[in-house]
């Protein structure tokens, strides 16, 4: 008596099916343009904004209107088309995370300290050390910058024309990535911040939260950053502050 297997292989030879006929009736169906995008992005280490993808695409594709498109056709998929930083990058579903995450990983939370600092530079950036510290009204510590910098979230920018040319802070896409962010115009402002109780519901009059700009040009206020200078020296701790003059963080 023939095998199961066996009667399906002879089933097969009898109803031949022609690959190449579903073969190109899906790709007459599916415009080209997707498949180069496809491509690009698979094979891209890193994210890929839309001009770059533009130049390696044939005349008078609308990349746009193809990356939408795209984007629609992977949203149901084990695999995400999104954008971070305005940038494009294929992503394990948010859904299926849990997959890629081992039990080894230790979780490092940030200090009170860090998180506020981070903030800071967030919506007040391009922002010095000092202007950080009159933000917050306290002494900011090397070690809170160290390890921010260490996160690979915010970055030297360049220098203040002020005197000391102080150095100038912002975030980086690394920042925008983690916490899923397209742009920093995303950050929650003031009425998100107060509906979920990070801010006192009774600020006084004026308070405002400062629309942070993506702009990584130096401003006019900026001096570029000199091949010579050291991060060691940059981040040195600042002078101990005078008896009564401030306090110093925890």
């Amino acid at each position: 008596m023939a095998s199961l297997a066996e009667k399906r292989m002879e089933d097969a030879e009898d109803h031949p099916i022609d690959q190449n006929v579903e073969t190109d009736a899906v790709q007459e169906a599916r415009p080209e343009e997707l498949r180069l995008l496809e491509a690009l992005l698979f094979a891209s280490a890193e994210p890929v904004d839309q001009v770059t993808l533009a130049k390696r695409m044939p005349d008078g594709v609308d990349v746009k209107a193809a990356l939408a498109q795209l984007q629609a056709e992977y949203a149901p998929r084990g695999v995400n088309l999104v954008r971070v930083a305005n940038k494009w990058t294929f992503r394990t579903a948010g859904d299926l995370s849990w997959l890629m995450t081992r039990e080894s990983t230790e979780t490092r939370r940030l200090s009170r300290a860090a998180i506020e600092v981070l903030a800071i530079i967030a919506y007040h950036q391009p922002v010095t050390r000092a202007e950080i510290e009159e933000i917050r009204g306290v002494v900011t510590s090397k070690g809170t910058l160290d390890v921010l910098l260490e996160t690979g979230w915010i970055r030297p920018r360049g220098r203040r024309k002020t005197p000391g040319r102080p150095l100038t802070f912002g975030t980086t896409e690394a920042f925008l990535s983690q916490f899923s962010l397209e742009a920093l115009g995303d950050l929650p402002g003031l009425e998100e911040l107060k509906g979920t109780g990070l801010l006192d519901s009774r600020l006084p009059s004026g308070f405002s939260v400062p629309t942070p700009s993506d702009d990584v040009a130096l401003r006019e206020d900026e001096d570029p950053l000199e091949a010579g200078d050291s991060l060691e020296l940059l981040l040195a701790p600042a002078a101990e502050p005078e008896q009564g003059s401030g306090s110093s963080e925890s």
